[in-house]
């Protein structure tokens, strides 16, 4: 069946990549968007775009959608409907060409518990595990508490001991429920020195299933994946090899088509592997695949799809250099990587020779809480490992990006990393190593942008002179003190003071002789004792952003009369970002310890837990279970108790 129209039903930078191979094709391509992606760069670049009445996991108004604009097939993307057998049956029954494996395959690995049982009968090995929830001792501690369905690191808690189990299956539950529909969890052996390694297959309806190689996606946080490369520099070939085999056996025994990942998990200690699931999806990190073989993942689910056999065979696919991806997300790092949100001010990728973006957002895009947090993919491919690392933290620094918190710089501190060009990668590298959360910069460092900042700044009012603007900036009739403007800089006051020179450049600091060499209304090109460089700037009504070699420096704008702030009550717990209060735990009057669960809120289909941060008395709770909350909401009031006070002071 030839493909002449396909719906994408997905969003951002994924429904963005599908199109892009499939516009390449000569394929007609269709968006699907909800109310709040109305704007986003997607939906523009749709050649067709039906609004959602509700949202995307609307499966009768997806096949309307197809219907009305005579969709041939239907592509799912990863995540939202991608693995929903319901979805997948239905698109067929509408007799439009549903794009990925069979809706048995994916009912089947949906539920991790019967997939195991799979994996058992294609006999590749498997973790020591349990459906019945009360049967711990069969299983023995560490263990993980995992949702039966879906995934994205959803449901999954970490278990030390018996006393932490109950607790950690409730989350977990409740968690699972809210993304995926269904509360069933079960328990699985934990091994704290792991490796996350996935084959990719494909597979077509004429019997021909293929392996392209491996992936590893070891560095990760809140058990999601952050950093992916290919392929792994950890495993032998003789690993490898057994590891592809496996895979086949788990894709021949489900007579598997389209693109799929085999995953497994790897004992760093003992070599040993063990089966974890099969994404019967296309993965967010199959570029890295694609980079080192030069296959089109979504080429050849195009092609399956229609009837045709894969385009390539076992002894064609070459591998050649390393790719590494690192997932960009809206979040904060600093503060156990909280999704943030806001509208994005900036955000002009470099262009380096070696580096893809698969991007979901552009300047202007406002990211809520509706959504993954996700905003874009940054790709490296080059000769090595060290290259790729190096060329893909060095794309991100010089990344234009501002107006909302990022976890860029944490990703170009992990890329950076001694350990991590070492290969020494195992799932606990984040808690072992404690990558710095936040761009480090030396005093000199931040002086330097704050005097681009300064430069820019003084260069537009220049511009939107009215009186006297032939003067030249600076001139005086007399001697005056130096001209002063107050920056922020992560909540610490700046100030910056300069004088124009005679020859046209200036004195900052009584002491740095900076030249301005050209100025635009988005960049500057400055001289700061002999250094020249061009920096990018954006500015909001409060902030300057400045692109800096490291990454983007911000700065807050501090008027000359300050406005009275807001004023928030002592000893208040405020919101650390949007959400629905889910549980409250504690009564006014309660007395807590420093670290004791107050309140959960969920933001972003995952679960916060809103901890005691010292010990005291509540003496009041300003918001309800249910309650949909703005970053900075006061939550509840948490006094010193006497005990506490006196620590505080000592």
């Amino acid at each position: 069946m030839t493909i002449n129209t396909l719906l994408v039903a997905n969003r951002g930078e994924i429904a963005r990549r599908i199109f892009r191979t499939a516009k390449s094709m000569g394929i007609v391509c269709v968006a699907v968007y909800a109310d709040a992606d109305s704007n986003e760069p997607f939906v523009k670049e749709a050649d067709k775009s039906i609004r959602l009445p509700a949202n995307y996991l609307d499966i009768e108004a997806i096949i309307d959608a197809a219907k009305k604009t005579r969709s041939d097939a239907i592509h799912p993307g990863y995540g939202f409907l991608s693995e929903n057998a319901s979805f997948a049956k239905a698109v067929a029954k509408a007799g439009i060409n549903w794009v990925g494996p069979s809706p048995e395959v994916i009912e089947a690995m949906g539920d991790k518990i019967e997939a195991k049982k799979i994996a058992h009968e294609a006999e590749v090995p498997t973790l020591p595990s349990s459906d019945n929830v009360k049967d711990f001792s069969s299983v023995g501690f560490p263990l993980l508490v995992k949702a039966a369905a879906g995934g994205g690191g959803k449901g999954m808690r970490i278990v030390e001991s018996e006393n932490d189990l109950k607790e950690a299956i409730s989350a977990a539950q409740r968690e699972a429920k809210n993304a995926f529909g269904d509360e069933r969890v079960f328990l699985e052996r934990y091994i704290p020195k792991s490796r996350h390694i996935e084959v990719q297959i494909l597979g077509d309806s004429h019997g021909n299933l293929l392996h392209l190689g491996e992936r590893e996606c070891s560095i990760q946080r809140r058990h999601q994946k952050i950093i992916e490369e290919s392929p792994s520099s950890a495993i032998s070939e003789e690993q490898r090899s057994l590891m592809a085999e496996a895979a086949l056996r788990m894709g021949e025994n489900l007579a598997y088509q389209s693109a799929g990942t085999v995953e497994f998990l790897f004992d760093d200690e003992t070599g040993d592997f063990f089966f974890l699931e099969v994404n019967t999806r296309l993965q967010v990190e199959h570029p890295v695949t694609e980079a080192i073989t030069g296959i089109d993942l979504v080429r050849e689910q195009l092609r399956v799809s229609s009837g045709e056999r894969i385009s390539f065979t076992q002894e064609d696919l070459k591998v050649e250099g390393h790719a590494i991806e690192a997932r960009l997300y809206a979040e904060d790092p600093a503060k156990d990587f909280l999704p943030a949100t806001g509208k994005i001010l900036a955000f002009s990728p470099s262009d380096e020779t070696n580096i893809r973006w698969d991007s979901g957002v552009e300047k202007g895009s406002f990211v809520g809480v509706e959504f993954d947090p996700m905003l874009a993919k940054v790709i490296s491919h080059s000769p090595n490992r060290d290259e790729a690392a190096l060329t893909l933290a060095n794309a991100l620094e010089k990344l234009h990006l501002a107006g909302l918190t990022t976890n860029r710089d944490f990703l170009t501190s992990v890329l950076r990393h001694e350990r991590f060009l070492e290969g020494k990668t195992t799932t606990d590298f984040i808690e072992d190593n404690s990558p710095e959360p936040k761009l480090q910069l030396t005093e000199d460092e931040i002086e330097s942008a704050a005097i681009t900042a300064t430069l820019w700044l003084q260069g537009k009012n220049r511009k939107n002179s009215i009186v006297l603007s032939s003067i030249p900036s600076g001139w005086r009739n007399g001697r005056l003190p130096a001209q002063e403007v107050s920056l922020l800089h992560d909540e610490e006051k700046l100030s910056v003071s300069y004088k124009s020179r005679r020859d046209g450049s200036f004195v900052f600091n009584d002491k740095k002789i900076v030249t301005l060499h050209k100025w635009s209304t988005e960049d500057i090109e400055a001289e700061i004792e002999g250094e020249r460089t061009t920096s990018l700037i954006t500015e909001s009504a409060e902030t300057i952003h400045v692109q800096t070699i490291k990454g983007t420096v911000s700065f807050g704008l501090i008027p000359r009369f300050e406005p009275p702030g807001f004023q928030i009550a002592e000893g208040s717990l405020v919101a650390p970002m949007p959400g629905i209060v889910l549980e409250i735990r504690v009564s006014p009057g309660d007395n807590v310890s420093a670290g004791d669960t107050l309140l959960i809120l969920e933001a972003m289909k995952m679960e916060n837990h809103i901890k005691a941060p010292h010990d005291g008395i509540v003496t009041e709770i300003l918001v309800d279970e249910s309650q949909q909350l703005e970053n900075g909401v006061p939550l509840l009031i948490l006094d010193l108790t006497e005990d506490s006070e006196r620590s505080k002071n000592d």
